[in-house]
């Protein structure tokens, strides 16, 4: 234990109670998701009950919830960001739909429940997942808009980042890559859009649904992106430091499935450096906010202890 938290980049953020601000954040977007989905038994209710299963399975919400700090450092109001949170999660959701599938990771178990394929079946679990991304469409258009960020700049920051250049490039060379021998530079990519990507895009929206000036979108750019990349390296630490019941998902499947991971490329000592290494970049990127965006540091100090 002691071993891991001597690497922290940052001790968690004092005089900020994260917890109250992730319980009330999660339930700002569980009330506006249920809102802006169709009820379960709008018909085809077999597929509405597919899509809010996953969408509300549980979890932190951490990419509406960094929607939301980014909106809050930069002067914004919550509801004016909470769209814009809304179909980030759609996003990611239907992305954990399409990979637990058969055909991409194989998996059982998230969030501590059965997958949607095993619950709905393939057929429904594969059009749940294509009818969550165009929902997040729909919800994002109910973004007002910006002087500086009007609906064409949303809605193309949404589609690049969850596109064939971000986040399915990289489930397409995590699928390549399954069996074969990765670089470091390889898994950066994969992880770059796999995960950082969709992170990066949720501090982006979050500082455009405030107007923000140029300098500070790209501090959460910088932000995002190193936070992103930290998130999933701890992701494949925690896949062979902690049990399936810890996870909510089966635990060891990247090892078994020889998929490419910092602990198998370059150890669990060093994978935890470089965890705390971009933890620190991502903290160091905020400077520009002077003290303001003490949300985006505790989500940022959360997402490395973790692995404590």
């Amino acid at each position: 234990m002691a071993a891991k938290k001597r690497h922290h980049a940052k001790p968690a953020v004092t005089g900020f109670d994260l917890d109250a601000f992730l319980a009330s954040s999660t339930g700002l977007v569980n009330t506006a998701l249920d809102g802006f989905l169709p009820a379960e038994k709008t018909r085809p209710a077999t597929l509405h009950r597919a899509m809010r299963y996953s969408l509300f399975a549980g979890g932190k919400r951490m990419r509406p919830a960094l929607v939301l700090a980014a909106a809050q450092a930069c002067g914004g109001r919550l509801a004016e960001a909470l769209p814009l949170a809304c179909a980030v999660e759609c996003i990611h959701t239907y992305s954990l739909v399409h990979d637990d599938l058969p055909a991409m990771d194989n998996d059982d178990y998230r969030r501590g429940k059965p997958t949607n394929h095993k619950v709905f079946g393939e057929g429904i679990a594969i059009l749940a997942g294509d009818a969550l991304l165009t929902q997040a469409f729909e919800i994002a258009a109910q973004a007002r808009g910006w002087p500086r960020y009007p609906h064409r700049d949303l809605m193309l920051e949404i589609a690049y980042a969850a596109g064939s250049r971000q986040l399915i490039a990289g489930q397409v060379a995590d699928l390549e890559g399954e069996g074969r021998k990765t670089s470091p530079a390889q898994l950066k990519y994969i992880h770059e859009r796999k995960t950082s990507a969709l992170l990066c895009c949720a501090a982006r929206l979050g500082g455009m649904s405030a107007n923000c000036p140029p300098v500070q979108l790209r501090a959460l750019t910088d932000f995002g992106y190193h936070v992103g990349l930290a998130f999933q390296v701890i992701d494949d630490i925690l896949d062979v430091t902690q049990t399936s019941e810890t996870l909510g998902k089966t635990a060891g499947k990247d090892t078994r499935a020889r998929k490419a991971t910092y602990p198998a490329i370059v150890g669990l000592e060093q994978s935890r450096k470089i965890a705390a290494q971009l933890t620190g970049r991502a903290f160091a990127a905020l400077r520009p906010f002077r003290g303001r965006a003490v949300a985006l540091e505790a989500l940022a100090a959360f997402l490395l202890h973790r692995e404590s």
